[in-house]
């Protein structure tokens, strides 16, 4: 034949749906001795004979996933075999197919419903059952504007990111739509973002560093519209501004305030803080709390000795034993010993004045029981010797007293004149 040639193939074909392949022949002859053979690769799929001028030979099948990249074509055999000859082949040019899956379902677009001007929000758009879905492509669009993607493509799925900034010109509701294109389709789908304008609440305190008992006023105030909440303050009706009066205390110094501004945008209510922090000055405190004042421990037992004042600004403590002026030894005792016993004087001065207070450290230990044992030893001899001799001395006085009184007696007897008869 003089022309074989396959009739153009789809750009795209959809899986699932049937392909008709068309060869057209012009010439050859004898025509009954001519076959037109339709190919996929090497695997026959029709084989006709070429009837009429020009001869057209078609057949029809089911596309699926494994003729993506599929090579086709058409061939010729004029078999003259028959009279003594061979068979003489003509093949039309190869093309190409590519077959593609894109599901009837819209894509997952995910984004925030409201979002503030000049923050960056992230927007993610999915989509599965792809095929190939590395052939997929994908577009966000922000009020018509094309957004920066980043685009990772798994198997039969797609996922496409973006982390946009919103600028002022964007601000109320607009639309954001992801377009996924694959093959000669799309699949389209769209969200409302609501774009906001929303200050953080002006916070003031009158004074942020006031000496104790001076009267502060802390205000909170916003945009109108917006409901402030002011930490502290009595609930008032809502509105844009609360305010808050207090007699400035040492407990106040370093208190934080808080004010929590409330909008709601699109069914949806944000939040705003601020926050300020008070310097309250007063003089130093050095209390039974911080400084307990009597200490009574045994000796070598572990403890610790804490006396910390307090004040703002901080106070400087001194603590001195009475009578040698030792200082008082702050902190970890370890082991307590029986020299840090005494009285002492400790003073905290800052500028804003001083205070003096007494504290006693009491530390028990015992004697040696050794000596104590001896000395109670030889008191207890010495009693018993004592007592002995005193004892002994006193039956010798009254046997002498008896004999002396004895020997008077006698002699009485002797010197007395006899009765005469």
């Amino acid at each position: 034949p003089e022309r074989v040639e396959l009739a153009p193939l789809p750009t795209w074909q959809p899986v699932g749906e049937h392909l008709t392949l068309r060869c057209l022949v012009a010439g050859g002859a004898p025509r009954a001795n001519l076959t037109v053979v339709l190919l996929r690769g090497e695997e026959e799929l029709s084989r006709q004979p070429a009837v009429g001028e020009p001869a057209e030979a078609t057949v029809t099948v089911l596309a699926g996933r494994d003729d993506h990249l599929a090579s086709f074509s058409c061939r010729t055999e004029l078999d003259l075999r028959s009279r003594g000859l061979e068979v003489f082949q003509n093949s039309s040019a190869p093309q190409q197919l590519r077959t593609f899956v894109l599901p009837a379902k819209h894509p997952n677009l995910a984004t925030p419903r409201v979002v503030e001007v000049g923050a960056e929000w992230p927007v993610d758009c999915t989509m599965d059952g792809l095929f190939p879905a590395s052939e997929a492509q994908v577009r966000l669009e922000l009020a018509g504007r094309n957004l920066h993607l980043k685009v990772t493509h798994n198997k039969d799925s797609l996922l496409a990111t973006t982390n946009d900034k919103a600028n002022m010109e964007e601000e109320g509701t607009q639309h954001v739509s992801c377009v996924v294109t694959l093959g000669n389709q799309s699949r389209f789908w769209r969200e409302d973002v609501t774009f906001y304008s929303f200050p953080a609440p002006n916070l003031t305190l009158s004074e942020p560093e006031v000496s104790e008992g001076t009267v502060v006023t802390v205000e909170c105030e916003a945009h109108p519209g917006v409901t402030v909440m002011l930490s502290g303050a009595p609930a008032p009706s809502p509105g844009p501004r609360a305010q808050l009066q207090l007699n400035a205390s040492a407990e106040d110094n370093g208190r934080l305030f808080s004010c929590t501004a409330a909008l709601e945008v699109d069914r949806q209510v944000v939040y705003k803080n601020r926050t300020r922090k008070l310097s309250v000055l007063y003089g130093p405190r050095l209390d039974k709390r911080d400084c307990l004042g009597n200490w009574t421990w045994q000796e070598g037992s572990q403890q610790t000795l804490k006396c910390q004042p307090w004040g703002n600004p901080v106070p400087e403590l001194k603590c001195h034993r009475k009578g040698d002026g030792a200082p008082l030894p702050t902190g970890d005792l370890r082991p307590v010993k029986r020299e840090v016993s005494g009285t002492y004087v400790c003073e905290a001065r800052s500028p804003r004045g001083e205070v003096i207070r007494e504290v006693v450290v009491n530390v028990i230990y015992h004697r040696n029981h050794i000596l104590t044992t001896i000395l109670v030893t030889i008191a207890f001899t010495v009693g018993i010797t004592s007592l002995a001799a005193y004892l002994y001395n006193r039956q010798r006085k009254i046997q002498k007293y008896k004999l002396q009184k004895a020997q008077e007696a006698a002699a009485m007897k002797l010197n007395t004149p006899a009765t005469p008869p």
